[in-house]
């Protein structure tokens, strides 16, 4: 069975023994409103026509006590269904935030949005709101008390209640798709402004803001038009309800009336009954007044059942040991997650522990994506990457990542200090931090920053510059002493001293039996590698021995031949000449 269907299943059950716990209060507390019309027909009834004080104190102390007794009963509740949304949101949320990250990695990034469903989810089922959907099924007992109060006055509250939950009906009809489509323009905005806002030094330094703002204007208001149509609908359908309710209670005294002086009831049914028939319509009518939020709570739930009905990935639940860093790369085709074209194209190769693998090649040749198959972040189409013989993107990554350093080329760091950062945000192991702070070359650079390792990072903390993001962020893939670490073009952002810093780095993970995966345009840091491979449009171009490569791409000898005015430049050419030349100078 996958992780989602157990997460879904082990939710669902609990949820609905809690809903029918619930359910059984509310039938006791809607029983214990029958409270206030039995006591108004047995005063008009009894006590004043008997003049009775005894009577009536008795009465008013049973009253009294049954009404402390139903407000018991509601706290009760209410306290149940507050827990309830938070045991709803705890069996989900850890689930949905997997799902969540499983989506970025396969190209199908949904922001935040998963998590908003399940924050409406828990705010409807602790509001209001909801109290109604949970009385409204006892109104019939409320009901069968003015059937036996007078039909007649039954007949007037049936139909007032059938008039009712027509409107609610149209309230669904005319109101769920435009809320629908109106929370999905909402959050297609909400993400756009978040991208937007990621990239503001990109938007500002080229005037985009005027353009991408009216780009998020348009989907923001398109959103608010579509809620506008159906809260104006709803409007309506709440306007009939607010009409219908005092005429219906005008009408059901008025037929009392009658019957009271046709002598078939007494004074004190009329009033009972006027009472019974209010509480028998009041869920009904709160239902109506709450649909809006009810079909927003329904939409964000069909959403999650959705996202955690997906079958999860196979995740081998077999505990390996520590890998040595052998790799092996067999027959390997893949493509961007979501994309069709291959950027792979079957390539193989392998390489011992312990190996600094240099890997060049022009843009757009596939390196970035090769370094993403090599970690598991990407999955392949078809093929292998091995780590000691087990395949990368079956591996347990919450086991596998303690052997793995990985370093993207766009370094993200995480809200929260350096030390955590470094630590990857598990348990703090200060000596540890320290360490993989020097052997990357970047202990000092912290001890300049404000608090040190303490520094705070993120939106409400220090900005960092792309080069210290980037020592911090190496840091951080060493830290733990990995087996295998791969690094994207580590050295985009760094001036000398950080590049001899790195260079020293991978020297100091060769040397301590670390295979390392460097991509790099520069042939500074190629020069240190064992293997070198050069990748062209997704193919091996050369793999081996840094000596033998560099022989194999040394250029013919020059012979004085005239060169035709039309001869092009061949650019992937060009890219492997820099790249021998750099090595042959090292």
């Amino acid at each position: 069975m996958s992780q989602s269907k157990t997460a879904l299943h082990k939710a669902l059950p609990e949820i609905r023994k809690i809903l029918l716990f619930v359910g059984l209060f509310s039938l006791f507390i809607n029983l214990l409103m029958l409270v206030g019309p039995l006591y108004m027909l047995q005063v008009y009834d009894r006590v004043l026509s008997s003049g009775s004080l005894e009577t009536l104190l008795y009465l008013t102390l049973a009253a009294v006590g049954l009404i402390g007794i139903s407000a018991v009963l509601e706290a009760v509740r209410s306290r149940v269904l507050v827990r309830l949304a938070g045991r709803f949101d705890e069996l989900l949320n850890q689930e949905m935030f997997d799902r969540m990250h499983r989506s970025a990695l396969g190209g199908r990034a949904k922001g935040t949005q998963p998590l908003r469903d399940l924050e409406a989810i828990r705010n409807f089922m602790t509001g209001a709101g909801l109290f109604f959907f949970f009385d409204a099924p006892w109104t019939p007992i409320f009901l069968a008390f003015v059937y036996l109060l007078h039909p007649m006055m039954f007949t007037v509250a049936l139909g007032g209640a059938i008039l009712l939950f027509a409107i609610a009906l149209a309230s669904e009809m005319f109101t769920r798709t435009l809320l629908m489509n109106a929370s999905g323009h909402n959050a297609k905005a909400i993400a756009f402004a978040g991208h937007t806002l990621a990239n503001a030094d990109t938007v500002e330094a080229m005037g985009m803001l005027s353009g991408l703002k009216q780009r998020w204007l348009a989907l923001h208001d398109s959103g608010l038009e579509l809620q506008a149509q159906a809260s104006d609908r709803a409007g309506v359908l709440t306007a009939m309800t607010k009409f219908i309710r005092p005429v219906l209670q005008i009408a059901i005294l008025g037929v009392g009336a009658y019957l009271v002086l046709a002598q078939e009831i007494l004074p004190g049914a009329m009033i009972a009954g006027s009472i019974m028939m209010g509480r028998a319509l009041a869920p009904v009518e709160g239902a109506i007044g709450n649909w809006r939020t009810f079909v927003m709570a329904r939409s964000a739930l069909q959403r999650v059942m959705a996202e955690l009905s997906e079958p999860a990935p196979k995740i081998s639940e077999v505990n390996l040991p520590r890998p040595t860093g052998v790799l092996s790369v067999e027959k390997l085709v893949a493509a961007a997650p979501g994309g069709q074209v291959p950027i792979i194209k079957g390539i193989s190769f392998a390489t011992e522990a312990g190996q600094v693998i240099g890997i060049v090649g022009p843009s757009a040749a596939g390196k970035s994506t090769l370094a993403r198959l090599l970690v598991g972040v990407w999955a392949p189409a078809s093929g292998h990457v091995r780590l000691d013989g087990a395949e990368v993107s079956t591996w347990n990554h919450a086991e596998l990542g303690a052997h793995i350093g990985y370093l993207s080329q766009d370094v993200d760091l995480f809200e929260g200090t350096v030390s955590q950062n470094i630590s990857r945000f598990g348990e703090t192991d200060s000596n540890s931090v320290i360490a993989a702070a020097k052997r990357a070359g970047v202990h000092d650079v912290i001890l300049r920053l404000p608090d040190g390792y303490d520094t705070r990072i993120g939106v409400e903390g220090m900005v960092l510059s792309g080069g210290q993001r980037q020592r911090i962020g190496l840091a951080r893939a060493i830290y733990g002493n990995p087996a295998f670490v791969v690094l994207d073009e580590p050295n985009s952002n760094l001036d000398q001293q950080g590049e001899l810093a790195l260079q020293a780095t991978i020297r100091d993970l060769r040397q301590h039996g670390t295979s390392v995966v460097v991509v790099a345009h520069r042939s500074a840091l190629v020069k240190i590698a064992d293997m070198i491979l050069v990748l062209n449009e997704g193919k091996i171009d050369h793999f081996g021995p840094r000596d033998d490569v560099l022989a194999a791409l040394a250029p013919a000898p020059k012979h004085k031949v005239a060169t035709p005015v039309h001869t092009q430049e061949n650019p992937v050419r060009k890219q492997l000449d820099l790249v021998s030349s750099g090595l042959r100078s090292a």
